[in-house]
């Protein structure tokens, strides 16, 4: 048994994908309280991007090079507190999954990259092997804002900004087990984190490690979003206020691990 005391009231506003499907959605360049694009510090990260990737590299490149660079110097923790600014994350060196994915996002936008988020509410269960003594207390469902980036006239997620999914398939790589350091923000640069079965429908990854089909972990499709600061007016973070109020101290420095390295 998981704990929904420990989530927030969702009821009726949550609805399958509808008026938000992928078309309907043209994502932005705009800074948002969780975006906050013109901060000092995400300006310096965005410079020092620029300035390594140089001017032929390309957006897809400069994005490849910062996510290496925010998977290197920030660490891993298990932060519940969604609606951080990027501009702390990257101050405290620190931040969740969810946290650095919208760093990567604030990078994007600076580039005049538009971003958006697909809505995902995950079986909680996804994430026991991170906590296998501490089941009972992991929500019954998390909700996930899994990055997209208009590159080239397309829609990439994140999962696909080092390459096409067969692509990531036919790369070879170490297994991704959901524990230790390696985060789902870390994997995609070398694992085909596949959200939507077009895997090996076991909704696992294979005995190569080199693809994760996730999609039998998806409770619900919550639809597209202009971004995450959206999706989570709309439908709140995994736990409630109590809840991240009294957890925040504890797990936003609590390491997932050793820091792992992103190929750029």
């Amino acid at each position: 048994m998981t704990s929904r005391w420990l989530m927030p009231r969702r009821g009726a506003e949550v609805r399958p994908e509808g008026s938000e499907g992928p078309g309907s959605v043209v994502g932005s360049t705009r800074a948002t309280a969780i975006l906050d694009v013109e901060h000092p510090i995400v300006a310096a990260l965005v410079e020092r991007v620029r300035r390594e990737a140089g001017p032929e590299g390309g957006a897809r490149a400069a994005l490849r090079l910062a996510h290496g660079i925010i998977a290197r110097e920030v660490r891993p923790v298990y932060s519940v507190e969604d609606r951080h600014p990027a501009s702390r994350t990257l101050r405290l060196g620190r931040g969740s999954c969810s946290q650095r994915m919208a760093v990567l996002e604030s990078v994007a936008r600076a580039l005049e990259v538009p971003t958006r988020v697909r809505g995902l509410l995950v079986d909680g269960s996804f994430w026991y092997p991170r906590f296998p003594r501490l089941k009972p207390l992991v929500p019954e469902h998390v909700l996930l804002a899994w990055p997209e980036f208009l590159l080239d006239g397309e829609w990439v997620p994140i999962a696909e900004l080092f390459g096409s999914l067969s692509e990531l398939r036919a790369s070879g790589g170490a297994e991704f087990t959901n524990r230790g350091g390696e985060t789902l923000f870390d994997a995609v640069s070398r694992t085909a984190v596949d959200w939507g079965g077009n895997g090996n429908g076991a909704g696992t990854c294979d005995s190569t490690g080199t693809a994760c089909d996730l999609s039998a972990h998806v409770v619900l499709e919550l639809g597209r979003f202009d971004s995450r600061d959206e999706l989570f007016a709309r439908h709140g973070q995994t736990l409630c206020w109590t809840a991240r109020h009294i957890s925040e101290p504890v797990l936003g420095r609590w390491s997932a691990g050793a820091r792992t390295t992103s190929r750029a």
